[in-house]
């Protein structure tokens, strides 16, 4: 199995962490899973803008249309299919007192967006890793963050509906399963076509599309699960983190 297929199995692999918190009912608390989430969001906005972005518009072929165009594309891509997916939140589905038919349906049709979601990942944590493995461990790092509050998400309002532990942890594994095959099909359909040009026309529409999952899903999450705390703080440490490895990385290199 190749290094960046192998990063995006393990980002995705996060789901079932998550999972198991859903299912023992030791549910981390909101201020952490918000820190998470801004921390997650700090270091894909850094890499994405800082980084993913650049990369491609340096590259020789690539022209300053076609580069912004492709994130451009990632970017509205994503608000479009955000907009379009079922869309609710851990904290919604557990507070509310529903009947388990119900929260059953509403767990199934969670781990449908979430599935979605999580497909457009795998490609990502792949192909940045493919093309930069410093950035790859970076975004799969972010991902899996991610990934575990998503786990809780769909394991919780799955086993409060069906007293079930496997069906839970199943369909908590389902979703995160999107993701890997999100990486499998980028490994399988862009392994040939790999040239300069098509890496960072890909890397620039990856870019747009983890720029628009911090601003619109992360960030607001974090806001969401603890109003009581500003997100900004982990944005703010996740962008100092990533930012001060990436330097210790390439200051390593030039030594």
């Amino acid at each position: 199995m190749s290094v960046p297929l192998l990063l995006t199995v393990l980002a995705g692999g996060a789901t079932f962490i998550g999972a198991i918190f859903g299912v023992l009912g030791q549910k981390p608390s909101n201020r952490m899973l918000a820190f998470a989430l801004g921390f997650a969001a700090g270091i894909m906005l850094l890499i994405s803008l800082m980084e993913m972005l650049p990369t491609a518009l340096r590259t020789e072929g690539i022209s300053p249309i076609l580069g912004y165009g492709m994130f451009m594309l990632g970017l509205l891509g994503y608000f479009a299919l955000d907009r379009l997916l079922p869309h609710q939140h851990p904290q919604d589905l557990m507070a509310a007192q529903r009947q388990p038919a119900k929260l059953r349906r509403t767990a199934i049709l969670l781990t449908l967006g979430i599935s979605l979601h999580n497909f457009p990942e795998g490609v990502a944590t792949y192909v940045t890793a493919s093309s930069d493995m410093e950035l790859g461990l970076g975004i799969a790092l972010a991902v899996a963050i991610h990934n575990i509050p998503e786990g809780l998400a769909v394991a919780g309002p799955m086993y409060a509906a069906t007293g079930s532990k496997s069906k839970a942890l199943f369909w908590a594994c389902v979703s995160g399963m999107a993701e890997i095959l999100g990486g499998v099909l980028a490994f399988l359909l862009l392994g040939p076509l790999m040239s300069p040009v098509v890496i960072a026309a890909v890397m620039a529409a990856v870019a747009g599309i983890m720029v628009a999952l911090s601003v619109d899903e992360l960030m607001p999450l974090a806001r969401e699960i603890d109003p009581h705390n500003n997100p900004s703080y982990g944005v703010l440490c996740g962008m100092t983190v990533m930012g001060a490895s990436l330097a210790l990385l390439q200051v390593s290199d030039l030594s």
